[in-house]
C-alpha cells in the first residue's frame, strides 16, 4: 500500500480523497493555487504545496509544477480526482516515467477512450450497442449531408474530442447542416485544439444513465449499477439519483452486463464510468467512458454502502477484486449546489460566504470544502457542494432531500438551492416522467 498520496485537485473531491487516505493510514500531499490558499483542503491535508497562480493553467493543469510537489515531498502516488488532469494520459505516463502510481487507468486506457471515434469503434468490436452512426469524421458539409440522409434526421454533430456539450450541434433538416457543422467544428477547436467532428442519429426523449464499473489488474471486472443523470441544463449535470426511476430488474442486467464488456475491452483497472443513453423504448446505447471517479460517485455509495475512492486506491496498489456485481439496498439522490444564480439563468456567484449552515440529521451526507467566511474563487468550476439523500424508497428519499434543503443555508452568495427546493416539489420528477430534455420546460417561480 502507497505510504503518501499527493493529490492532484481541489475542492470537496480533493476533501474527499484526504478522508479516505487518513481511514487508510496514508500520508496526504495537497496542492494549491494561491486563491485556494485558504481552502479546506490545504487545512486538512499532512502537507500542502502551492503550485501556481489562480488560473488553471498555472496551478492544477501545470504538469511540472505537480511533479515538481509530488518529488519534494517523496509521495508515491497521485490522485487526480476528477476534472483536471484526470483523464490526461499524458500526464498518466509522466507519473509512470518517474516511478509514481497515477491512481486511474493506464495512458494507452485513457487514449482508448478519450477520443469518442475510436471508443465507438471499440465498443461496436466488443458487442456492446452503439447509436447509430457515421464510421469516422466529417470530412465536409457535403459528406454530413449525405450522412444525414443515410442516417435519418434528427442528426445530431459531436467534437470527437469533447465533453460538457461544446462542439455539439442537433440538427433537425438539411438546411440546417452547413451552420450547425461550421459552428459545431469552430466550437470544438476552440475547446479542445481539435476540430475533428462526428455524426450520430439523435436519440429522443433519451435517459442518461451510466454504470459504475470496477476492474483490477488481474482482469476481474464487476459493475455496481446505475446511477440517473436525466437531470442536466446543457449538458451539465445537477442532479443523480441511485437507483433510475426508469429502470427495470432485466435493463439493469442487460446494461450492467454490457458495461463489463466495455470495460473488458480494453482490459480496464480502476474504477470508471460506461455513460448510456436510453430511449423511451428502453433501448441503450453506448455514449462514452470516463476513466476517472465521477462527481456523483457518493450517490453509488450510499446505495451500496462501498466506499469508490477506497476501492480505486487499493486496485491501484495491486489488490485483487471480489468480481461481483452490486445491487442497490437504499435510494440516493445528490444535489449538486453550485454558486450560480438560478433566477437569473444559472449566473455564476463566485464571493465570500458570510453566513453558512448545512443540514444534517438522519439519511443526509453533505460533501463541501465551503465554510463562513470562506471565498469562492471566480476561476473554477462554481459547485461548492454535493448534497446526498439516503433512504428507503424514492419518495422518502425526495422529502428528506427537500427538508434537508430547506435547512440549508447559504448567504453572500446566491446559490442553486432554490432551484433544488422547486424541483423537488415538481409532480413530474416525484413521479419519475422526465428525459435529459426536462429542464428546458422546468420554469423558477
Amino acid at each position: 500500500m502507497f505510504k503518501k498520496i499527493l493529490i492532484a485537485n481541489r475542492g470537496e473531491i480533493a476533501l474527499r480523497v484526504i478522508r479516505t487516505c487518513r481511514e487508510m493510514g496514508i500520508k496526504t500531499v495537497a496542492v494549491y493555487s494561491t486563491a485556494d490558499k485558504d481552502s479546506l483542503h490545504v487545512k486538512f491535508a499532512d502537507e500542502a504545496v502551492c503550485i501556481g497562480k489562480p488560473s488553471s493553467a498555472d496551478s492544477y493543469l501545470n504538469i511540472p509544477h505537480i511533479m515538481a510537489a509530488a518529488e519534494i515531498t517523496n509521495a508515491d502516488a497521485i490522485h487526480p480526482g476528477y476534472g483536471f488532469l484526470a483523464e490526461n494520459s499524458k500526464f498518466a505516463k509522466i507519473c509512470a516515467d518517474h516511478g509514481i502510481k497515477f491512481i486511474g487507468p493506464t495512458p494507452d486506457m485513457i487514449n482508448s477512450m478519450g477520443d469518442k471515434v475510436t471508443a465507438k469503434k471499440t465498443m461496436i468490436k466488443a458487442g456492446v450497442p452503439v447509436v447509430p452512426g457515421v464510421e469516422g469524421l466529417l470530412e465536409s458539409v457535403d459528406h454530413a449531408k449525405t450522412s444525414a440522409k443515410e442516417i435519418g434526421y434528427p442528426v445530431i454533430l459531436k467534437a470527437t474530442a469533447g465533453g460538457g456539450g461544446k462542439g455539439m450541434r442537433v440538427v433537425s433538416q438539411e438546411s440546417e447542416i452547413e451552420k450547425a457543422f461550421e459552428a459545431a467544428k469552430a466550437e470544438a477547436a476552440a475547446s479542445f485544439k481539435n476540430d475533428g467532428i462526428y455524426m450520430e442519429k439523435f436519440v429522443e426523449e433519451p435517459r442518461h444513465i451510466e454504470i459504475q464499473i470496477a476492474g483490477d489488474q488481474y482482469g476481474n471486472v464487476c459493475h455496481l449499477s446505475e446511477r440517473d443523470c436525466s437531470i442536466q441544463r446543457r449538458h451539465q449535470k445537477l442532479v443523480e439519483e441511485s437507483p433510475s426511476p426508469f429502470m427495470t430488474d432485466e435493463l439493469r442486467e442487460r446494461m450492467g452486463n454490457a458495461a463489463i464488456k466495455a470495460a473488458q475491452a480494453i482490459n480496464y483497472e480502476s474504477v470508471g464510468t460506461i455513460e448510456f443513453l436510453v430511449d423511451k423504448h428502453r433501448n441503450f446505447y453506448f455514449m462514452e467512458m470516463n476513466t476517472r471517479i465521477q462527481v456523483e460517485h457518493c450517490v453509488t455509495e450510499e446505495v451500496i454502502n462501498y466506499d469508490l475512492i477506497k476501492e480505486q486506491i487499493k486496485i491501484a496498489a495491486g489488490e485483487k477484486i471480489t468480481g461481483k456485481n452490486y445491487y442497490p439496498v437504499m435510494h440516493a439522490i445528490e444535489c449538486r449546489i453550485n454558486a450560480e444564480d438560478p433566477h437569473n439563468d444559472f449566473r455564476p456567484s463566485p464571493g465570500k460566504i458570510t453566513v453558512l449552515h448545512t443540514p444534517g440529521g438522519h439519511g443526509v451526507r453533505v460533501d463541501s470544502h465551503v465554510y463562513a467566511g470562506y471565498v469562492i474563487p471566480p476561476y473554477y468550476d462554481s459547485m461548492i457542494a454535493k448534497l446526498i439523500a439516503v433512504a428507503q424508497t424514492r419518495e422518502e428519499a425526495i422529502d428528506t432531500m427537500h427538508r434537508a434543503l430547506s435547512e440549508y443555508v447559504i448567504e453572500g452568495v446566491k446559490t442553486t438551492i432554490p432551484f433544488h427546493l422547486q424541483l423537488m416539489q415538481n409532480e413530474d420528477f416525484r413521479k419519475g416522467n422526465f428525459t435529459t430534455k426536462f429542464l428546458e420546460t422546468f420554469k423558477m417561480k
